[in-house]
């Protein structure tokens, strides 16, 4: 899931993005409503969430939430606010929001929350557009299911979205670059080997012994998920 926090309290939002990207989530931080008004309307914007804090400075939570709103941008919104009175919840949700979370809150119930809200908004996907194979790999988008050669797979989260990726670019080179973005988020500190940690892990499952290998290494460029000739 790629979500959007927008949030001016940096400890608060850095509690968010941990939590989240622990979860195996995409997410990226604008400081105020303004920001986050322009980040959800780029040409390139795909979040499946916005979360929103209420009370901000620039442009606060509901007036950009009523400025997408008027464009047609339908995003799901969960909205934060420290204001807990039944009026403003309904304000909220009148003004456009999906969801009200009061502060202060448990990271449980927003992970849950954030989950159900993107699970609801997504496009109905058929079986056939669910499945992604190769060779003897399936992957089953809908019930988030793995097997190859008819053995079950058990995959975490990110791993789930890393192989995901490959079959959705099958013989394609994808450099590590590729992976932090569109697995990890813009906001992810490069500076490490948790992607080669993570390949190497999913190797193991997927490179079964006595099978063919899927899952190549690119010396100098990355790795590329390619079915035996």
């Amino acid at each position: 899931m790629k979500l959007l926090l927008v949030e001016d309290n940096q400890e608060q939002a850095q509690f968010i993005c941990k939590g989240m990207e622990e979860a195996g989530h995409r997410i990226d931080w604008a400081r105020d409503g303004r920001e986050g008004f322009q980040l959800a309307t780029q040409s390139q914007a795909d979040y499946q969430l916005i979360i929103s804090d209420r009370l901000m400075p620039e442009m606060d939570g509901l007036q950009m939430l009523k400025a997408l709103r008027a464009i047609e941008v339908n995003t799901p919104v969960l909205i934060l606010s420290a204001l807990d009175s039944v009026d403003e919840r309904v304000k909220g949700l009148r003004s456009g929001g999906d969801d009200y979370l009061v502060k202060p809150f448990a990271f449980s119930e927003l992970l849950a929350r954030s989950e159900i809200l993107a699970a609801r908004a997504a496009p109905v996907v058929s079986a056939a557009e669910s499945l992604l194979t190769m060779a003897d790999l399936e992957l089953n988008r809908m019930s988030r299911k793995a097997s190859r050669a008819g053995q079950a797979i058990e995959l975490n989260t990110r791993e789930f979205h890393i192989l995901e990726y490959f079959l959705q670019n099958p013989g394609r080179v994808i450099t590590r670059t590729m992976l932090l973005e569109q697995v990890w988020g813009h906001n992810f500190d490069p500076q490490t080997n948790v992607i080669d940690v993570h390949i190497s892990r999913l190797r193991k499952k997927v490179d079964l012994p006595d099978l063919p290998s899927l899952l190549h290494t690119v010396r100098g460029a990355g790795y590329k998920m390619e079915a035996p000739a």
